[in-house]
């Protein structure tokens, strides 16, 4: 490939493409020249995993980012990963980012914490950082070095000093009892800021790898071998790097001609008419505590937003997707239904037919006649129905629709490995050619879905994130929390609230609320 040999040898990112112009896949790499080079090997790609030739197969055109270091490779791969998803890649398609360093320095006493999120707050933020676990090696060592405080309390005072130990073993200057004035704390606060910003780290590296080489000419080798952890997690915290923010998700991209697409997608699944109506459903998950499900609506071979819908799963804690897909489908289609005969009225107490004949009918025959309150109310059924998994997925939903009348609503199931297409009471798999527009139709619907569900992700976590604030709250236990967030609704009903409506809250006293109110006021719009 003529484009392979202007790829310099550097650090980078590179991004793949297909024929219609599709991130497919994001990788990193220490030398960008090297890297693309084995896939364009024909020896090499005989020896790779079924999964990698298949991407290979699939590469129409690549782009390449160059970065300075290994860790802004790692940054801008998470970014460009979760803003378009490839359906190549794995990691990083999460909703978890990498860990910041905030301080607020209009506390009285300010001190470092970790964050993932980061808000217009008025507080003072670094990084992202790539690696954690030298992060917190880092922050330890200049809470230790500049005597900051670590404690829980905004202010603490003479009674939280009486449970610290940090000041007694000389890893804090103990500003809560006046041991060191404001100003000077403020000082080694700022002092340790500029360290995180890069100031001066050549110095500190050298200073520390000069005691390394004492203590190792002392022959205390314990300490020599603490000293150099020390000095390669401040190399890889503080090295220079540049921070990438996430943009805007990249738009579906529709094909060159959508209901091309739609006929060949009739023609490969031996349909009675175009799917010029399909509903893709997809089950998603947050660990144990969210389980979440979106439907999406394509017409036409393109998005109707205005139709997507998402739900939280009620029937099951945890993760079982065969339930959670028995569950959405039941709720999608019985309210259909439901709405159906609403729009009938008393005929559909007398009718004779199956819930799919009265649907369709009421689609081309009677709901011209109808009111425009009761049009509103109407949905019609798909002309094809697509649930994101295999064989099991796909059963769960069928019995859901026979249940409901609908077992001749034409169903199908797509599994993510080999994008093969599950049909209803076909033992064997539909493999379509990568390249038919039949299966890029379907791919769009699939990784729509996977975008609305990961938006309602997102949603989730954020309410998640805001709610957690009051655990770092003085006095407020999970069940204060609990009764606090029920009267309340949200943190951000509760930020509006005075001391004394706080206070009416039963457990809360009126000390507590005041607390309450100072501790959100100083955590600003977090």
């Amino acid at each position: 490939m003529a484009k392979l040999r202007d790829v310099p040898h550097t650090p980078g990112v590179y991004v793949m493409r297909d024929r219609l112009n599709s991130v497919i896949y994001v990788g990193k790499a220490r030398d960008l020249r090297k890297r693309l080079s084995n896939y364009f090997t024909p020896a090499r790609s005989k020896l790779v995993d079924r999964k990698t030739r298949a991407l290979i197969a699939s590469i129409w055109d690549f782009d390449i980012h160059q970065v300075r270091n290994e860790p802004e490779s790692l940054l801008l791969e998470g970014k460009l990963i979760k803003e378009f998803r490839p359906k190549y890649n794995i990691s990083f398609r999460d909703d978890k980012r990498f860990l910041m360093v905030r301080v607020n320095l209009q506390d009285d006493f300010p001190k470092f914490t970790l964050t993932r999120m980061k808000r217009d707050d008025g507080a003072r933020y670094f990084g992202p950082f790539a690696h954690s676990g030298a992060l917190r090696t880092t922050l330890n060592w200049l809470n230790k070095k500049f005597g900051l405080r670590v404690c829980r309390p905004i202010r603490p005072d003479e009674q939280d000093y009486k449970h610290c130990s940090n000041d007694i073993i000389k890893n804090c200057c103990a500003p809560c009892i006046g041991r060191v004035s404001v100003e000077e704390y403020r000082q080694r606060m700022e002092q340790a800021c500029s360290f995180l910003d890069g100031k001066g780290t050549k110095d500190l590296v050298s200073l520390l790898e000069e005691e390394m080489q004492k203590a190792a000419m002392k022959l205390d080798f314990e300490k020599a071998a603490e000293l150099r952890d020390m000095v390669e997690d401040l190399k890889k915290t503080l090295s220079p790097t540049r921070s990438f923010q996430r943009g805007a998700r990249a738009k579906v991209i529709s094909t060159l001609d959508p209901m091309a697409d739609v006929k060949e997608l009739q023609e490969a699944l031996g349909l009675g008419k175009p799917p010029l109506v399909m509903e893709c459903f997809d089950i998603a998950n947050i660990g144990t505590a969210h389980c979440v499900a979106s439907m999406v609506r394509f017409k036409d071979g393109t998005p109707d937003n205005a139709n997507y819908r998402r739900y939280r799963i009620r029937a099951v804690t945890g993760q079982n997707d065969f339930i959670s897909m028995a569950e959405v489908i039941r709720r999608r289609f019985s309210r259909i239904l439901l709405e159906g005969r609403e729009v009938m009225g008393e005929e559909a107490d007398y009718s004779q037919e199956t819930p799919l004949e009265m649907m369709r009918r009421l689609e081309s025959a009677k709901l011209p006649e109808l009111p425009s309150e009761k049009k509103k109310k109407f949905v019609r059924l798909p002309d094809l129905v697509i649930v994101d998994g295999g064989k099991g997925q796909l059963g769960m939903a069928m019995k859901e629709l026979q249940r409901l009348g609908l077992s001749d609503l034409p169903i199908i199931g797509l599994a993510k490995e080999r994008e093969e297409i599950y049909r209803p009471h076909e033992p064997d798999p539909l493999v379509l050619p990568h390249e038919m527009g039949a299966l890029k139709l379907l791919q769009r619907i699939r990784d729509e879905a996977h975008r609305w569900a990961n938006g309602y992700h997102q949603l989730l976590l954020g309410k998640r994130v805001e709610e957690s604030l009051l655990d770092d709250c003085p006095g407020v236990s999970q069940a204060r929390k609990a009764t606090l967030l029920k009267k309340f609704g949200s943190v951000a009903r509760l930020r509006k609230a005075t001391p004394e409506e706080i206070s009416k809250v039963p457990g809360i006293s009126s000390t507590l609320a005041e607390t309450i109110v100072d501790f959100l006021v100083s955590r600003g719009g977090e």
